[in-house]
């Protein structure tokens, strides 16, 4: 293959790489949605954890000791507590292989809300989150300013978990992070409306960051400059290999 060719593809790898990352920071908060993991302990009857529960900056309220935080870094507030509340039972979010949650965990009802406000902005949010009912919504907020909402229709047809013990509805962990310092948050909302069915929640892990979550970044992509290094190498590679047949060509001559 000649060096024009190898320069040729190398920069059209360089636009791809630059449209991604592109891509990626036109965007405000994203998701992505996965199983999970099981609990830190290795237990699979807690429900679904964030593979990002043991990152620097990284802390889990898992509602195990039957009460949702009302102090410290994360403050939740019921709208109406007679409808919702902390509790166990069969609709607790399933673990990362459909495994039945027997703890509890957080469930908002018709026409109701919990507010989750923070002591510190936030660049991460994950949540289990199942099993997944119409007109589920959850907003973002810095301060008093709307960042971006998701709802059931974003994100149910991506559920990677059908529990039986759900009647096969969709369950996953769901991992809501900032593409950019102006995406950062300090209040959640946790919605359901009127028509809707139960909301059900747990394992919420918060990550304190004031720029782009940087969580999932893929590894395995290389920098620019990274490649236009390795361009470099193989150019000098190939002149070398080059210069070594030339002289011995010359010598058998």
């Amino acid at each position: 293959m000649s060096l024009k060719k190898i320069a040729c593809i190398a920069a059209l790898s360089l636009s791809a790489i630059s449209s991604f990352i592109y891509a990626g920071s036109a965007q405000a908060i994203s998701f992505k949605v996965n199983t999970g993991i099981a609990a830190p302990n290795g237990t699979t009857d807690k429900g679904a954890f964030s593979e990002f529960t043991q990152l620097p900056g990284t802390t889990t309220v898992d509602f195990n000791n039957g009460q949702a935080p009302t102090t410290g870094f994360a403050k939740y507030s019921f709208e109406n507590g007679q409808k919702s509340s902390v509790r166990s039972d069969v609709w607790a979010p399933a673990g990362a292989n459909g495994e039945v949650n027997k703890t509890n965990y957080l469930a908002v009802f018709n026409g109701d809300k919990v507010t989750i406000n923070l002591n510190n902005h936030l660049n991460y949010f994950g949540i289990d989150w199942g099993a997944i009912s119409p007109d589920n919504t959850f907003s973002f907020y810095n301060g008093n300013t709307l960042i971006k909402s998701f709802t059931t229709q974003d994100v149910d047809p991506v559920a990677p978990i059908h529990a039986s013990q759900h009647g096969g509805e969709g369950n996953g962990y769901l991992h809501f992070y900032s593409d950019s310092s102006n995406d950062i948050f300090n209040k959640i909302v946790i919605s359901q409306a009127a028509n809707g069915g139960g909301f059900e929640s747990d394992n919420h892990s918060f990550h304190l960051g004031t720029d782009r979550f940087t969580g999932f970044d893929p590894k395995s992509v290389p920098e620019p400059s990274v490649t236009l290094g390795m361009l470099a190498v193989g150019g000098m590679f190939l002149g070398k290999r080059k210069n070594e047949k030339l002289q011995s060509v010359r010598k058998s001559n």
